[in-house]
């Protein structure tokens, strides 16, 4: 009963979005109510912790609002600027396919974006360039939904091993001679150094996701022409499976070398750079192209509503003002995007540690007295990147005063639209993950739930692992925080039921990736990049699919691997 009670404000939103088809903005709103009545009157939670809760939820709506006003403004820039149709037409030199277009934008540069930055700017970049090529912005949305998945293991550098792990199973610093962690890697015959043990449990990650992201960009197209194409045919996506699965391969390979050789913190940014080279050099002189057609959507006119904008005809016409611009200058400032992207994030640049130092870092430990914590650093946030992006982008491109302004009007009214929702989402999930040390003596409502699944299936856990760590990025919007809730229990359970539990925490890594292809808050912040707010259910039951394939194809590996 009492996990029936912790999953409800989940059923709440699932039921609301994905089932009824009520927008986020309206659903979000009453799923924050269940939580915050079921931490006061069930699980007894102070109400000054769960008002501290809902505030660090705030803060990181407003974040996220920042970074999708910074790609949208990025966007309006480069349109405004005449830069987005040398772009386009660059990609149709190389391919018109459509397919052959979702491919490279979503999956490898999206993926490069991805072990960049992480946090969801991945979507906010690769999908407004899909909606410049031509690409109905629902589908659009569906492609960089359906990529946060494979790449995520790694995003940000290896962020969601190198602080979500090491920090779920207490890896921050030596362990102490006899602790089950250092037992454990022992008796398997590993070292006990904890930066060894993380390489250990990545290489298992990216193993495993190495094998089930080969069929992404693949299942990928055929969602795009089951949903969107003319004649509604998943035999026109298939059509694509020598260069889909080339295209993956050209990814995944180098990525797992990436792992075993470098560590956590490279295999998607090398796997992607990798993947780029190779496959754009590749589709050049025609190799492993569909040949069946040159496959498109159909004429724009005849998309339905739920499809578009009421703008987006016309956005897909514009032009813009600037004349004759070279392929190099148009597409200089995602050069610029990913190596700030990229200068940001790597500990042996001295703008690693300006960006995060205490000076230019907001942090209130304890608020209220409480265990939530606030610390965002906003120079080292992909917002910041993107609006300093934008503002030389505004110089490279010689943009003049009156274009800008029409670009950051079109920008505010894009991300106010998605405000609501997120501020609502984010609280909720909070609320969620802080409703510890309650007079009731529970544990928090994600452990309850994870707990108790844990308790009915012993030794067919390592099939429902991958599950329940997507459950935790799905509540949590987040594969670092997942990874950070739950690999401590993920490893308890393993050690339990007799099996090597340093694959139990690697599967619900990989589980924890895909989650983000089904989380709300992530789904709102894509859709309000595309000017869709309001159409959540559409994208969750379309990429549910690509979670469940991710989930069902981890778990059976993962019943192969421990039982072995």
């Amino acid at each position: 009963m009492l996990a029936v009670l912790a999953s409800l404000p989940l059923v709440v939103a699932a039921v609301l979005i994905v089932l009824l088809r009520v927008p986020a903005s309206r659903a979000m709103p009453l799923s924050l109510l269940t939580v915050v009545l079921l931490a006061l009157l069930h699980w007894k939670v102070p109400s000054l912790q769960i008002l501290a809760f809902g505030i660090r939820g705030a803060g990181i709506a407003v974040e996220l609002l920042f970074i999708i006003f910074g790609a949208i403004l990025l966007l309006n820039c480069l349109k405004q600027s005449g830069a987005v149709d040398v772009i386009r037409n660059g990609l149709g030199a190389i391919s018109e396919d459509q397919r052959v277009q979702a491919i490279i934008v979503a999956w490898l540069f999206g993926s490069f974006i991805e072990g960049t930055a992480g946090f969801g700017t991945p979507a906010a970049v690769a999908v407004p360039l899909l909606i410049a090529l031509g690409f109905p912005p629902l589908a659009a949305v569906v492609c960089g939904i359906t990529i946060q998945s494979t790449p995520v293991s790694f995003g940000a550098l290896g962020t969601p091993i190198l602080v979500g792990v090491r920090k779920g199973l207490g890896l921050d610093g030596a362990l102490a001679a006899g602790s089950p962690v250092a037992e454990t890697a022992e008796a398997f015959g590993l070292s006990s150094d904890p930066e060894l043990i993380l390489a250990n449990i990545g290489l298992r990650v990216a193993l495993l996701h190495g094998v089930i992201g080969t069929l992404i960009p693949l299942l990928m197209v055929c969602l795009l022409t089951r949903f969107f194409g003319g004649d509604r045919s998943i035999a026109k996506g298939l059509f694509a499976w020598k260069f889909a699965v080339f295209a993956a391969l050209c990814m995944t390979i180098p990525y797992v070398l990436s792992a075993w050789l470098l560590g956590p913190a490279f295999p998607s940014l090398i796997g992607s750079i990798t993947g780029l080279v190779i496959v754009v050099s590749a589709a050049r002189r025609g190799f492993f192209l569909p040949h069946d057609e040159v496959w498109r959507f159909p004429n724009p006119d005849t998309w339905p509503a739920d499809w578009k904008t009421e703008s987006t005809s016309t956005a897909l016409n514009e032009r813009g003002i600037s004349g004759t611009m070279s392929t190099l200058r148009a597409c200089l400032p995602y050069v610029i995007l990913a190596t700030l992207l990229l200068a940001t994030k790597a500990p042996q640049l001295p703008i690693k540690t300006w960006s995060v130092s205490p000076a230019v870092t907001i942090h209130f430990e304890e608020l209220f007295g409480t265990p939530a914590t606030i610390k965002q650093s906003p120079f080292a946030s992909p917002a910041f990147i993107l609006l300093v992006t934008s503002a030389l982008t505004v110089l490279l491109h010689r943009m003049a005063g009156q274009t800008v302004g029409l670009a950051i009007r079109q920008s505010v009214r894009t991300t106010l639209a998605a405000s609501v929702a997120l501020i609502f989402a984010v609280p909720m999930v909070q609320v969620f993950i802080g409703s510890q040390g309650g007079a009731s003596g529970y544990e928090t409502m994600p452990m309850v739930l994870a707990t108790a699944i844990a308790k009915r299936v012993d030794s067919f856990w390592p099939a429902l692992a991958p599950a329940v760590g997507g459950l935790g990025a799905f509540i949590a919007g987040s594969n670092t925080i997942s990874n950070m809730m739950l690999s401590e229990m993920q490893f308890n359970v393993g050690l339990t039921i007799g099996t090597n539990p340093f694959w139990v925490v690697a599967l619900q890594a990989v589980g924890g990736a895909a989650g983000n292809t089904i989380c709300v808050h992530n789904v709102v912040a894509a859709l309000a990049v595309a000017g869709l707010v309001g159409r959540e259910g559409l994208v969750i039951r379309r990429t549910v699919i690509v979670f469940l394939y991710y989930a069902a194809a981890a778990g059976i590996l993962g019943l192969l691997v421990c039982s072995v």
